[in-house]
């Protein structure tokens, strides 16, 4: 008996501390959640992957959806709910290097569209201005229902920016058919 209750408490333990281990991952050295909450809906992480620039590890990068899937122009063009978590890793990672970056990622992304969309990527970099330091966690997120873009910084709401085709292009950056990283984008894909 004394066996059977022993058991049944390892069992048991081992059942509990890997849900625990389910509800987040590790990435570069950085814990990713498994789920976020964005205006009371929970979105799944779909993958997640470090950029690196000129081998050094910049940030750690996750995308979240209300429906997990890996086609890219899926995910682009789909109008529901979705997040990318970014951790800046480096202290080399400026306020200044991150705008230019998302700038050179929209031109690469949004084709056509660039100059149409130029107004609010310069709202989303005067969101992005302050000074950023190692372990600042941006999350920009998606709302169908008011097709805007939401974007925090270390959980406190910065702004948003309105339009499905400001979301696409976003999303654009690491999933398009010219991503700013390849590796990252099949991370982000889970694959």
């Amino acid at each position: 008996m004394k066996k059977i209750l022993l058991l049944l408490i390892v069992l048991l333990s081992l059942q509990f501390s890997t849900v625990s281990a389910q509800t987040q991952i590790e990435v570069n050295g950085v814990t990713v959640p498994r789920k976020i909450e964005f205006q009371g809906k929970s979105l799944q992480l779909n993958g997640a992957g470090g950029r690196s620039k000129m081998w050094l590890e910049v940030y750690v990068q996750a995308l979240y959806l209300s429906q997990l899937a890996q086609d890219p122009q899926f995910i682009i063009d789909s109008d529901t709910e979705m997040a990318v978590r970014i951790e800046i890793t480096s202290s080399m990672v400026s306020s200044n290097k991150l705008t230019k970056a998302m700038n050179t990622g929209f031109e690469k992304s949004a084709g056509a569209n660039l100059e149409q969309l130029r107004p609010r990527i310069e709202q989303l970099k005067s969101f992005l201005s302050d000074a950023i330091t190692e372990k600042d966690v941006f999350v920009l997120a998606y709302n169908p229902f008011d097709q805007n873009v939401y974007v925090s910084k270390n959980e406190v709401l910065k702004g948003k920016i309105p339009g499905f085709d400001f979301k696409k292009a976003l999303f654009g950056i690491w999933l398009s058919d010219k991503p700013v990283d390849e590796t990252l984008k099949k991370h982000l894909l889970g694959q």
